[in-house]
């Protein structure tokens, strides 16, 4: 009798189970870019929860300590020791190298809750073209464009099939580049850091924080040609640079939702790309305004037509201008949502109520089908 792992069945082959062999350093590496993520980059709060869960977990032994890891951070490159202003001691603070490292860690994450698409509607008889390299495949369907067939690996779903290495290649074997016009994408993403992000228990803050770390990844590294800009807002509102997402911090604001807006028009009105778009990451309760004379008016108590009649005419200004605005609700009040959804309205633009887990998937999944257009 043949052994399990020898016998191709439907498609698939077997192999024994072999255990992912990484290193202690490793390991601790996953966990400790989740910590610092939560701690807005910082380094000594990160390492005091890697060592209570350590006490429990037991991640270390004699071998391979804390501070051997930390050690080996600072070994390659993943932090810098810096003298504190009075010179009585030494100061770990992330490096541009760790940066980087998290805005992939975060990247990675995301893409790896994303379920890809298996379809594809030809509304032409022409095939698509891409200035971007898109290594989505997809079955063969009538309609496709036989320059558009991949053969490798149509050749290995056959092999896969038959068990041989008799040519008998069948159409449920052939697979094909998913064409698509990938239009170049200017975009802007609103992070809402007031207060209530982080009100009732809920750390909403981290998984806006990691989106925001990923999207500027995937673009950077997938869609040079997109651009992105982060912004948030509480009381004001004011450009986030790249290097600062992992710093990014809630403080004691109300919502200034217009001011947000505002700024995201004003920076997508110099942009040359004909496709522009805003991205919103909201609890969607709006509450303070700046007035003409300097000062703010707030109000947290419900909704004040005063403060959400000024989010609607930015919504209109912004579909004036073809700027469509997806908000991303990350609460689940139903009166809040009666507001999104207005606003919505007012702008043409699109509305997920959504909880922080599940947040990334949605941003991801809804930027790629705003970039594409099937031909």
């Amino acid at each position: 009798m043949k052994a399990l792992n020898s016998i191709p069945i439907k498609g698939w082959s077997f192999s024994p189970y072999k255990k992912k062999n990484i290193s202690p350093f490793e390991k601790l590496f996953e966990i400790f870019k989740e910590l610092i993520t939560y701690t807005s980059g910082d380094f000594d709060e990160a390492i005091e929860w890697l060592k209570e869960l350590d006490k429990e977990y037991l991640l270390t032994d004699e071998n391979y300590t804390i501070d051997d890891f930390v050690e080996e951070l600072l070994n390659k490159g993943y932090i810098t020791a810096e003298i504190s202003l009075n010179g009585d001691k030494v100061l770990n603070k992330i490096s541009a190298k760790m940066e980087k490292a998290l805005r992939q860690f975060a990247l990675n994450k995301i893409f790896g809750q994303i379920k890809k698409s298996k379809s594809g509607n030809h509304k032409s008889k022409h095939s698509g073209f891409n200035d971007d390299d898109n290594n989505d495949t997809k079955i063969y369907e009538f309609g496709d464009s036989v320059d558009k067939i991949v053969m490798s690996e149509s050749l290995k779903n056959m092999y896969n099939r038959t068990g041989s290495d008799s040519l008998d290649l069948i159409s449920d074997d052939i697979v094909v580049q998913n064409s698509t016009f990938n239009s170049q994408m200017s975009t802007v993403l609103m992070i809402d850091i007031s207060h209530s992000m982080i009100l009732y228990g809920e750390d909403r803050i981290t998984p806006a924080k990691k989106v925001a770390m990923a999207l500027s990844e995937l673009i950077i590294t997938r869609y040079p040609k997109d651009t992105l800009d982060i912004i948030v807002f509480g009381n004001d509102a004011k450009i986030i640079p790249l290097k600062k997402l992992p710093y990014l911090k809630v403080g004691p604001f109300h919502t200034n939702t217009v001011a947000g807006l505002q700024l995201a028009i004003d920076i997508l009105k110099k942009k040359k790309n004909n496709n522009k778009q805003i991205l919103m990451i909201t609890d969607g309760k709006p509450s303070c305004l700046k007035l003409s004379d300097g000062s703010y008016y707030k109000n947290s108590s419900g909704l004040d037509p005063r403060i959400t009649n000024k989010c609607y005419t930015m919504a209109k200004q912004a579909r004036k201008l073809k700027i469509p605005i997806t908000t991303f609700m990350i609460a689940r009040d139903s009166y809040l949502q009666h507001f999104v959804r207005k606003f919505s309205n007012a702008n043409g633009g699109k509305a997920f109520y959504t909880g922080i887990d599940n947040l990334g998937e949605m941003i991801f999944e809804d930027y790629e089908n705003n970039r594409k257009r099937k031909i």
